[in-house]
């Protein structure tokens, strides 16, 4: 499955995972306008069997197949705000 990432001019470190490149529709509006102006950063196959360096790939295809998009935050943050959503993160447990 191919992922376009984009990235806000708003939010640090905050990732955009989308199916096709510059297909928001699916994106809700408030997060649009939490992220600011986004810019592509690449694209990328994803696959089970590649690890991604700051999220879980099983999770991001699910949720990329179930709401169209994936939300990356940093993994200092506990959540990030969207104007009454909340999007919790999902740290990597230390070894």
């Amino acid at each position: 499955m191919k992922s376009s990432i984009y990235k806000g001019t708003k939010k640090h470190n905050t990732y955009l995972y989308i199916e096709n490149e510059d297909d928001f529709s699916r994106v809700p509006d408030k997060l649009m306008s939490v992220l600011g102006e986004l810019s592509h950063v690449m694209t990328i196959e994803l696959s089970l069997e590649k690890k991604l360096a700051q999220a879980d790939v099983t999770r991001v295809i699910s949720q990329l197949q179930e709401n169209g998009f994936y939300l990356q935050i940093p993994l200092e943050s506990e959540k990030l705000s969207l104007s009454g959503m909340k999007v919790k993160s999902n740290p990597i447990p230390s070894l």
